[in-house]
């Protein structure tokens, strides 16, 4: 990829896409301020009849919270067009251990969401262990976690990231949680949910009510958003360069989009 392909479609990829996954820190907003022009992409989707979903990884928080977030910035969108980690978790398990307890690693607000979702959360004695990014860790909970996985229970994770962007740099993410517990047990999680693999682009794509062939995923990272592609057959991958990952980073890539901006507001022209 060179400066040359950069805010261009020369193979008139984007006339196919009627949905767009959009990730949120570093490609529509950073810090809590949209990037420029972010607003008004967002009006051009609605104004061609395209659809949008807002996709994070991020479990530590709700749905409603990132509503309210965008709210703050200017943008009104409904539940339906916001999915996170958790949420798609909570259709998994729905799915693949219908009725079953769940060990829950993860935060109260969390432990509401899969309450709220019908999943049954069990401290003592369950029949599965889901960990997610939990910054009310302890060493209690550690210990609980660490049991569980050595028994053998199945073990499911809402997502992989390492760290998690904060203000003042990264806070340690799941991918961390899972180092720790694979040092303790030996094992990593039997599932990851969130991006770049398949279960929560399914599960954003079935509440958009669009197909991977007529759909963009849109983010800053390679290894969650772009890598996403990979997974899903049809699914277009945009990188944008308003975050995590610089244009040399591509060089050395396995991983290569189909479509490199510099923001969102450079795709707006070409929709």
């Amino acid at each position: 990829m060179n400066l040359e392909q950069i805010n261009k479609d020369p193979q008139n990829l984007l006339h196919k896409v009627r949905c767009f996954l959009l990730d949120m820190d570093g490609t529509f907003y950073l810090e809590g301020r949209p990037f420029e022009g972010s607003l008004e992409f967002i009006r051009r989707l609605e104004d061609t009849g395209r659809r949008f979903a807002f996709l994070t990884n991020n479990s530590s928080k709700s749905a409603w919270v990132y509503l309210e977030r965008l709210a703050k910035m200017g943008l009104d969108i409904t539940i339906q067009e916001c999915v996170t980690s958790g949420q798609a978790t909570v259709d998994y398990l729905h799915k693949s251990f219908r009725g079953k307890s769940v060990y829950l690693l993860g935060n109260s607000m969390l432990e509401k969401e899969f309450a709220e979702g019908g999943i049954r959360l069990e401290r003592h004695n369950p029949d599965l262990v889901v960990t997610a990014y939990d910054n009310t860790l302890d060493y209690s909970k550690m210990c609980e976690v660490c049991d569980f996985v050595r028994q053998g229970l199945p073990y499911i994770a809402t997502h992989p990231d390492f760290n998690c962007p904060t203000e003042k740099g990264f806070a340690p993410d799941i991918g961390a949680i899972h180092a720790f517990i694979h040092a303790s047990t030996g094992r990593m999680p039997d599932r990851i949910i969130g991006k770049p693999n398949r279960e929560i682009i399914d599960y954003a794509l079935l509440k958009a009510n669009c197909s991977a062939n007529e759909s963009a995923i849109v983010g800053d990272r390679l290894y969650t958003d772009i890598a996403a592609a990979k997974n899903v057959p049809g699914l277009v991958s945009i990188l944008v360069l308003s975050g995590e990952t610089k244009l040399s980073d591509l060089e050395n890539s396995e991983t290569q989009p189909h479509l490199v901006f510099d923001y969102l507001k450079d795709i707006t022209p070409l929709l």
